[in-house]
């Protein structure tokens, strides 16, 4: 009897992973549902792909089998959250299991464009656990990175219009830089809220800005949702479950919100070779795309609280330096500051494999530095702004630069970011003193933790990196300087090659990031006097 038992239970385990298809398409009703799902994702907090799964935010979390640990980086991220939440509903799913270069390419995650090889459509009885295992190995960035009219065989994104409902949570952002994200809220100014993975599993959340590159249509950047699709010729059991039978999905030309501005711009179509000069206009006026985008999203108007705004940004940065703090953590706990620096880089050191892929931190460091960049610009278009009586502008104030330091020093106070010397002994950073210090941190796994924080002087001594570390560390410099992530490029340096310098080897000074200090500068008179207009 007991081993009947036991026999039953696995049976039991084995049928709680089976996918079950009860419905042959996806209504809106669904999507509804997707993107509630994703959104209560988003504003949970969770940390982990694994955490959110597992956490109240997911209401399905308890139909999953005990032991699972869910796991995803940027990539798999979106396939993973949507075949996941089509296996609790009952509702088909299929995805491209290869993609080959349109063209010679080193690498097709960075190609110059890739098209689909393969399909795979997720069938009744298949094993789900099985589906999310095969989505982490088939899946990468270059699976994204298709042009959007290229639909044979059909890709399973597709670009929609820039307008409320056509961008919602759920829909996906490529990055062509290789990185991928998933809109979880719509602000009513129009900013975008993202979750977005990373190769040590852990979940982290911003706002849709510059960090995302637009680029050529080939390389299919920009914003995507999921194609429409229908199970076709399968046989409906007693019990509800459609078996067999294969999966349609539609074109474009049949999907209402299908559109292509986002590559082209908002007149007349210019050659794919002359992508840059598509311009955007709304309601007559000119503005670059970041804006035209955001303008859209919010209803056809672009308007800045300044203060809100500044206040966001220094919070979102304060998230992001935790969230560095947890991958350096990582990387630690692995011991690789204790191994040997390798004898070369790999041959691109934002897109490779392994442990760098893994511990390193070069894509998280530049977007990071991008982002403390924008709050440094963002205060000297609001000024700018103000100074025109820009209409766009919702400040009502008579000292917006101090009004603007005002909140950026409180939201900075209630940040710091902390971590352990190598000889056990506690440090904490503010804010402005991790900004200070963005361009001395260490990308590279293999150098002490004092390096990975950009330490000097007395918080430097505890650093056990011998000459040759060191060295490696200043070959650097140059690399930590570059906020631009060039994964076409060849990278793979020696020591002496860096030491050299030359091309690909990255500038040699940082750009500027001193918000603060540009704030001081407009106050004590260097610029703009407090409250002239």
């Amino acid at each position: 009897m007991v081993i009947c038992g036991a026999a039953q239970t696995r049976a039991q385990a084995q049928e709680a992973v089976r996918v079950r298809i009860t419905a042959d398409r996806w209504t809106q009703h669904d999507e509804r549902g997707y993107g509630a799902f994703i959104a209560a994702i988003g504003e949970s907090g969770c940390r982990t792909v694994d955490a959110c799964l597992k956490g109240p935010a997911n209401p399905f979390r308890a139909s999953d089998p005990p032991g699972v640990r869910f796991r995803a980086d940027c990539a798999d991220l979106p396939y993973f959250l949507r075949f996941y939440y089509a296996w609790k509903r009952g509702l088909p799913f299929s995805y491209v299991s290869e993609v080959s270069p349109r063209g010679r390419s080193r690498d097709i995650r960075y190609s110059a464009g890739n098209r689909v090889a393969e399909r795979r459509d997720v069938l009744s009885g298949d094993n789900a656990l099985a589906i999310l295992n095969r989505l982490r190995d088939q899946i990468s960035s270059a699976t994204y990175r298709i042009h959007p009219e290229l639909e044979t065989p059909q890709n399973d994104l597709y670009s929609p219009v820039i307008a409320p409902k056509a961008i919602r949570p759920g829909t996906i952002i490529y990055d062509p830089n290789g990185h991928l994200a998933v809109v979880w809220k719509i602000e009513t100014d129009g900013r975008l809220r993202y979750i977005d993975a990373h190769p040590d599993n852990s979940l982290t959340r911003g706002f849709y800005d510059q960090r995302f590159v637009r680029s050529r249509p080939g390389m299919g950047a920009g914003f995507k949702n999921w194609r429409p699709l229908r199970l076709v010729g399968a046989a409906r059991r007693a019990d509800g479950v459609l078996t067999g039978g294969h999966v349609v999905l539609s074109a474009n030309a049949d999907i209402p919100d299908f559109g292509l501005a986002q590559f082209y711009g908002t007149g007349p179509r210019p050659a794919d070779s002359d992508w840059k000069s598509g311009g955007f206009t709304l309601n007559g006026a000119a503005m670059d795309w970041y804006d035209y985008a955001r303008a859209r999203m919010a209803g056809g108007s672009l308007h800045f609280d300044p203060l809100a705004e500044v206040r966001d940004m220094v919070v979102s940065n304060c998230a992001d330096l935790g969230y560095r703090a947890d991958a350096v953590n990582l990387a630690l706990a692995a011991g690789l500051q204790n191994r040997a620096e390798p004898p070369r880089l790999p041959p691109n050191i934002y897109g490779t494999e392994g442990d760098w892929e893994t511990y390193s931190t070069p894509s998280r460091d530049a977007r990071l530095k991008t982002a403390f960049k924008e709050v440094r610009d963002a205060v000297e278009r609001f000024m700018a702004l103000w100074l025109a009586r820009d209409s766009r502008l919702n400040y009502r104030g008579a000292n917006l630069a101090g009004d603007m330091l005002a909140v950026y020093d409180r939201a900075a106070s209630a940040c710091s970011v902390g971590y352990v010397r190598s000889d056990g002994a506690p440090v904490r950073l503010s804010y402005e003193e991790a900004r200070r210090r963005l361009f001395a941190m260490s990308f590279d796994p293999y150098q002490c933790v004092e390096r990975r924080w950009g330490a000097a002087g007395a918080e430097l001594a505890s650093c056990p990196d011998g000459a040759l570390k060191r060295r490696w560390y200043a070959a650097q410099q140059g690399l930590r300087n570059q906020i631009d992530r060039t994964y076409e490029a060849r990278m793979d340096f020696t020591l002496g090659e860096l030491e050299a310098g030359g091309p690909g080897t990255g500038p040699a000074q940082p750009p500027e990031t001193d918000a603060r200090g540009w704030l001081l500068a407009v106050i004590n008179g260097a610029g703009v006097r407090s409250g002239a207009r």
